[in-house]
């Protein structure tokens, strides 16, 4: 049976309705090198994202991926406090950003080593947090793959020939994502186990069919702004026609605490497109079935692995 390993233990389908596969709960853009990195009580934390938790359990929301990653200030531990305060699961992802956020003992690491951290993180813990990881979180440079960015990116396709997790990558061009999936078949992985996060930051929305044929998620998260409702209506409605809509995943990228500023700042409702924009897209002559398929089959199956 899949399910999606979360804070709160794995979860079948059954379970879960409307998931939003791309958010943030906790995020430090800051170097990993920086005085204050990542450093918050987790009590503040749950102070201020619970109450936005709880505005998406009632909007119809019943799962949230997070995207914070090695590099962006991931702490699964306050992720859990999170969760556990309000009861609500939370996906949280094993894996690294990229360049120049990417730590000096990766760089050094070897692909062998990066691929049993990966492991281990998916397979038991994440930094004796209690949290097992639910997914591969990476990334890549808009002009390219570096040479770090490619060894960890072998490394986390034989993690999910291991696991069949999931490898999620922030890639903004189209042709670095060409090179993303040459480079996990290569590995004995498939594109069917990769997502294209902010696939809509492709201006070239073939590309976004292409990889969509190929077999990989793509993925646009960045609705909550109702004058780019229609930018975004539109992309959907030239995927579904294509019949892809089977491979399409959508989101927010929204949140969260940043340690960086006062009482971490001001959060973003995690509610947008439940409230605002699915009834657009009913309006616009999506029917019940496909809005389903788009916010829950669709997000379960990416992020689900088969029980052990």
């Amino acid at each position: 049976m899949a399910q999606i390993v979360t804070t709160l233990g794995p979860k079948t389908a059954d379970e879960l309705d409307l998931i939003l596969p791309h958010e943030h709960v906790f995020v430090d853009l800051r170097r990993w090198n920086e005085p204050g990195y990542a450093q918050a009580e987790a009590a503040d934390v749950v102070r201020l994202m619970a109450p936005e938790i709880e505005k998406a359990r009632a909007a119809g929301v019943t799962a949230i991926v997070e995207c914070s990653t090695g590099g962006v200030g991931r702490r699964a531990d306050i992720d859990r406090a999170v969760s556990e305060s309000t009861s609500f699961p939370l996906v949280v992802p094993t894996g690294f950003y990229r360049e120049p956020w990417i730590p000096d003992w990766v760089h050094a690491a070897s692909e062998a080593k990066l691929r049993e951290w990966l492991l281990a993180e998916l397979e038991d813990e994440i930094e004796a947090s209690g949290v097992t990881a639910g997914w591969i979180k990476l990334s890549a440079g808009d002009d390219g793959l570096t040479a770090c960015e490619t060894k960890i990116l072998r490394a986390a396709a034989a993690a999910g020939v291991a696991t069949n997790a999931v490898i999620g990558s922030h890639t903004i061009r189209g042709r670095v994502v060409q090179d993303q999936l040459a480079i996990i078949e290569a590995a004995g992985y498939t594109p069917e186990r990769f997502i294209w996060i902010h696939t809509q930051a492709e201006p070239d929305s073939n590309l976004h069919l292409e990889m969509a044929r190929r077999g990989a998620w793509i993925e646009y998260d960045a609705i909550g702004n109702e004058e780019r409702d229609d930018f975004f209506l539109n992309l959907i409605r030239r995927v579904l026609d294509a019949g892809l809509g089977h491979r399409l995943l959508l989101s927010h990228d929204r949140g969260w605490y940043d340690p960086s500023l006062p009482g971490g700042g001001t959060p973003q409702p995690y509610t947008y497109l439940c409230e605002h924009f699915l009834p657009k897209l009913r309006a616009s002559g999506v029917d019940e079935a496909t809005i389903h398929q788009l916010t829950h089959t669709n997000p379960f199956q990416a992020f689900a692995r088969p029980t052990p």
